[in-house]
């Protein structure tokens, strides 16, 4: 029970540290305002790979839409804050809860698919999102909302991040989480030990739209202008990437591949269309020597405050 209390007090201590630290560091000027964009784009990354992880390699469901709920939850978090003169609290919860209504939509009907089959669908229902926000002129058509307020500052990115990360930790650690582990590992065995695997399929679905969609507010919030291209496919599968190469089946991973794809891109920014050259080559690399990823389903842990331990202390699988 001690370990426990210290682990915890620990990784309190960590996260507030850490907000304290970079709060500092904006308030003297030392991150510039390059490093200020790239590191709200690294907790929005880390939002939206570790929600669509939940989905992918939690669940074990190949989905290949998650731009669509990050749109769904930029536009209703815009709407309601540049449209309806709503509060910027009031506007995430909205734009959330509406990617998350989208995901019991969508996942009812296709999530009785599998594999290829599941990836199509989840793949059009996202084209389909990008081509009615082009369609609609309320919502700007095909030139998107312009003029949004930056109500995104470092508090609400960071705790907004924290709260992703933690709630999908303890989901994953619940009884639903298990759940929807065993769907993963087998689907079949799953149902025969009476699990519904819909249900926990939509329920994890519904769960990464929120906060994919959270992200999408966040992200709207910041950069003044979302557009329907911002969220087309490929925005799926740089999601997914980090997914893939953080490890499937790892928070720890996701959030590590966010920063360090976040933190490549930045690096690589001056080198035009070159960047993209050597930035698939190194996820090439990585693929090759590291197929399960940085982390495989592994996560670091605070395993070194045991007293005893073996030689994987800090490290501990599902």
């Amino acid at each position: 029970m001690g370990y426990f209390r210290s682990k915890n007090i620990a990784i309190f201590l960590v996260i507030i540290g850490i907000y304290f630290a970079v709060d500092w560091l904006l308030e003297e000027g030392i991150i510039t305002k390059f490093q200020q964009v790239n590191l709200m784009l690294l907790g929005i990354n880390v939002i939206l790979a570790t929600s669509l992880n939940l989905i992918v390699g939690f669940t074990g469901q190949l989905a290949l839409g998650h731009a669509g709920f990050m749109a769904i939850g930029a536009y209703v978090a815009t709407i309601f804050t540049v449209k309806l003169g709503q509060p910027f609290a009031l506007a995430l919860a909205v734009g959330s809860l509406a990617a998350a209504l989208a995901g019991v939509l969508i996942g009812l009907p296709t999530l009785r698919l599998r594999g290829d089959y599941l990836a199509i669908a989840t793949l059009g229902f996202g084209e389909i999102i990008r081509g009615l926000a082009v369609n609609i002129e309320y919502v700007g058509g095909a030139a998107g909302i312009m003029g949004i307020p930056r109500l995104t500052t470092w508090p609400w990115l960071y705790a907004m991040t924290v709260l992703t990360v933690v709630a999908i930790k303890n989901f994953i650690n619940s009884t639903h989480g298990r759940a929807c582990l065993a769907v993963r590992e087998n689907e079949i065995a799953a149902e025969a030990m009476g699990i519904n695997t819909t249900y926990y399929k939509v329920l994890a679905f519904t769960l990464g739209a929120f906060f994919g969609g959270l992200a999408g507010g966040l992200y709207a919030h910041y950069f003044y202008l979302i557009q329907p291209s911002t969220f087309s496919f490929l925005r799926s599968f740089d999601i997914l990437v980090m997914v893939v190469l953080g490890g499937m089946g790892s928070l720890t991973g996701s959030v590590i591949a966010a920063a360090a794809i976040t933190l490549v891109n930045a690096l690589l920014q001056d080198l035009a269309l070159l960047r993209m050259v050597i930035y698939a080559a190194l996820l090439v690399a990585v693929m090759i020597f590291r197929p399960q990823g940085l982390m495989g389903n592994k996560e670091l842990t605070l395993n070194i405050l045991r007293p005893r331990g073996g030689a994987d202390r800090g490290i501990v699988g599902d």
